[in-house]
């Protein structure tokens, strides 16, 4: 497959990333004609570049992709994780022409009517090492030529960043809906013909979810009910449900008080599950505390051990803060699984209460499906099994 743009698009295109650090990176713009700031991460998928893109999560963040070609699988309108793109602005070394018979649209083209800043030709690897020696790093992407280089490294460090920054409640729904009420949007994704019937009724807090999430529930006969981030315990409650689902987010789990306060409000009351974001708000509820971790996870590849099996699953995941251990209480909580990258907290569950969360993705999109069954478990939970 042929590159996406030529040598003289290069050279008419150029764009840089400027790093609050000073460094800066050269290449040139394959996305939206628009500067962006953002936080820079690295992910390891080396496919999967639409569902990064279109997960909330990535509200805030400028990606960066390790692997050194995207865009040859092209885009479609069943890999959506959302309704658009949110990551603040997207990084590769290449951009391919699309061959790929579910392909609707090229990455570049994509970009460019979703809005998203985009850069090629960087040296990925390079930015990733300066990543992981560093930590994530405040930047700010020029595609247009109107800033200097000095200009957006001034910008870069004058930017708030995501510490103590509630982005949930600008990727969050406005009002609370039915999901997928006529089956289109999960039975048309993956192998999935027809629905069961659903039996339970879930209600899943907003905070950034995935679709996959929602059509994980709604496989295993769920009706599903999804929640703005801001919805007290008491109006989930008087909804009915059979179990409630803290959902994935961006940004700093500790911002998030009001959503805190309320899964606070729910444990005993309600089978809970928690997911990423979900997972570091249930840790605060359970009166830990969170904090940063230096590069964050990011990645379809992250070993995970689940401590009561000893079985070890590979799993997605994108999130910059962790539960710190050491601040649970111990006689409430377990810790279930760690990361045998850096040894984080990846699970956790009540000791006595019908609640436990995961800081990785069951719901993969992209990545394995080596935890898809923790849906089932907490289905289970749901029917009193």
């Amino acid at each position: 497959m042929k590159a996406r743009v030529s040598w003289r698009e290069q050279r008419e295109k150029r764009a840089f990333l400027a790093l609050e650090d000073g460094t800066v990176f050269r290449g040139y713009s394959v996305g939206a004609p628009r500067d962006t700031l953002g936080e820079v991460v690295f992910n390891t998928g080396m496919t999967g570049y639409q569902e990064i893109l279109s997960d909330p999560s990535y509200a805030g963040q400028i990606v960066t992709m390790t692997y050194t070609e995207m865009g040859n699988t092209g885009v479609n309108s069943q890999d959506m994780e959302s309704r658009r793109s949110w990551a603040n602005g997207f990084i590769t070394h290449e951009v391919r022409e699309q061959s790929n018979w579910r392909a609707e649209s090229s990455l570049a083209d994509w970009l460019v009517a979703t809005g998203t800043p985009a850069m090629a030709g960087v040296d990925t690897r390079e930015l990733t090492i300066l990543i992981r020696e560093k930590g994530s790093l405040k930047a700010f992407m020029c595609v247009t030529g109107t800033v200097s280089e000095e200009e957006a490294i001034a910008r870069a460090r004058r930017w708030e960043g995501l510490d103590g920054q509630d982005y949930a409640c600008r990727v969050t729904c406005p009002k609370p809906f039915r999901w997928d009420e006529d089956g289109k949007l999960t039975a048309s994704w993956g192998i999935a013909d027809s629905l069961p019937q659903p039996m339970l009724h879930v209600v899943v807090y907003d905070f950034g979810v995935k679709w996959n999430i929602l059509r994980s529930l709604r496989r295993l006969g769920m009706a599903v009910t999804v929640v703005p981030a801001r919805t007290p315990a008491e109006a989930v409650l008087q909804m009915k449900p059979d179990g409630v689902v803290f959902s994935n987010g961006p940004a700093d789990p500790a911002a998030l008080t009001y959503a805190v306060e309320a899964a606070r409000s729910l444990v005993g009351r309600i089978p809970l599950l928690g997911i990423c974001l979900g997972h570091q708000l249930f840790g605060l509820a359970l009166g830990a505390r969170t904090y940063r971790l230096k590069f964050g996870h990011h990645g379809c590849n992250h070993p995970v051990k689940d401590l009561a099996t000893g079985a070890v699953e590979i799993t997605s995941q994108n999130h910059n803060f962790a539960v710190d251990p050491a601040t649970l209480p111990a006689d409430d909580v377990e810790v279930t699984h760690l990361n045998l990258n850096d040894g984080t907290v990846e699970g956790l569950r009540h000791r006595r209460e019908p609640m436990f969360s995961v800081q990785y993705h069951p719901e993969a999109a992209p990545g394995p499906h080596d935890a898809s069954h923790l849906f089932i478990r907490f289905r289970n939970m749901m029917a009193g099994e």
